[in-house]
C-alpha cells in the first residue's frame, strides 16, 4: 500500500518537471542580459598603438591633419582616455575635429553627441554622414545635454578651446557645469582645454586675446562639484607672453588641458 504522501510527491515532481523548461529559459534570458550588459560597458583604455592608428587613419581630412600639428591629437586622446563603447558629449563641437577623433575612439558600439547652438556647418555635417555613432545635438551652450541622455548616463564630456568664449556670450557657465555634472555617471570625466591667460586676468580678456586664466576656469568647474583629476602639460609654452591672441614673437600658444572627475 502506498504511503499517504506518495500521491502528493508524485504530483509535485510532475509539476516541477513541467516548470523546468520555463525556469531554464528564464535563467538563459538573465544570463544573456548580463552578457549583453557586459558587452555594452566601455572597454579598456585605448593602447598607444590604437591611438596612433586613429590619428593615422587614411580617410581623415587634410584640414584635420593640418590641425594635428597644433592640437597634438595622440597626446590629447591619451590624456582624455576614451574607451570603446563609451557615451560621450562633445560640447561646442564646431567643425567636429575632436568629435571625429572621439567617434573613432568609442567605435560603432559607442555614441558621441555633437553639441552646437545652431544647425551643423558643412564640416560637421560631413562627419555626421560618415560616422553613424555621432548624433547631432542642437542645444544652447549652457544647456548642452541632449534630452535623450538620462541623468547619470554619460561616461565623458569634452569642451575643447571654447570655454573662454562663454564669457563674452554672457552665458551662465555655472548652469553649464552643473548640467554636465548631472549628466555624467559617478566616476565620469569632464575634460576641458583652453588658451592660457595671464595671472589675474580671469575671463576678462576672452573677447580680445581669446584666453582664460587656468585657475579661474578650474575654480568655476570645481564649484559644480567636480574634483580635478589630472592636468596635461603637452600643449604648454611657458615662453608665450599670453598678452595677445597670437603670441609675439611668433610661437605656439600656451594652452592647458584639465581633467575633472565626478566623485
Amino acid at each position: 500500500m502506498d504511503h499517504p504522501s506518495s500521491g502528493f510527491a508524485t504530483g509535485e515532481r510532475l509539476r516541477l518537471a513541467r516548470a523546468r523548461p520555463w525556469v531554464l529559459a528564464m535563467a538563459a534570458a538573465l544570463l544573456g542580459a548580463s552578457a549583453l550588459a557586459q558587452t555594452a560597458s566601455p572597454g579598456a583604455p585605448l593602447p598607444a598603438a590604437r591611438i596612433a592608428e586613429i590619428v593615422a587613419s587614411p580617410d581623415r581630412t587634410d584640414a584635420d591633419r593640418i590641425n594635428d600639428v597644433r592640437r597634438k591629437p595622440a597626446e590629447v586622446l591619451a590624456f582624455i582616455a576614451p574607451r570603446t563603447g563609451m557615451t560621450v558629449l562633445d560640447v561646442s563641437s564646431g567643425g567636429g575635429y575632436t568629435t571625429e577623433l572621439l567617434a573613432r575612439s568609442v567605435g560603432p558600439g559607442g555614441k558621441v553627441y555633437a553639441q552646437v547652438p545652431r544647425a551643423a556647418g558643412s564640416s560637421l555635417s560631413a562627419r555626421l554622414a560618415r560616422f553613424p555613432q555621432i548624433a547631432l545635438v542642437v542645444q544652447p551652450f549652457d544647456n548642452p545635454v541632449p534630452p535623450a541622455a538620462a541623468p547619470g548616463t554619460l561616461d565623458l564630456v569634452t569642451l575643447m578651446f571654447n570655454y573662454h568664449d562663454l564669457g563674452p556670450l554672457g552665458l551662465d557657465r555655472d548652469k553649464l557645469n552643473k548640467a554636465v555634472f548631472a549628466a555624467l555617471k559617478p566616476g565620469g570625466t569632464y575634460v576641458l582645454a583652453d588658451h592660457a591667460a595671464r595671472p589675474g586676468a580671469g575671463i576678462s580678456e576672452a573677447n580680445t586675446t581669446h584666453r582664460i586664466e587656468e585657475s579661474f576656469l578650474r575654480a568655476e568647474v570645481e564649484r559644480a562639484g567636480f574634483r580635478l583629476a589630472a592636468t596635461g602639460d603637452f600643449l604648454r609654452n611657458p615662453n608665450d607672453p599670453r598678452d595677445k591672441e597670437t603670441p609675439e614673437p611668433a610661437q605656439p600658444k600656451d594652452e592647458f588641458v584639465l581633467k575633472f572627475v565626478k566623485p
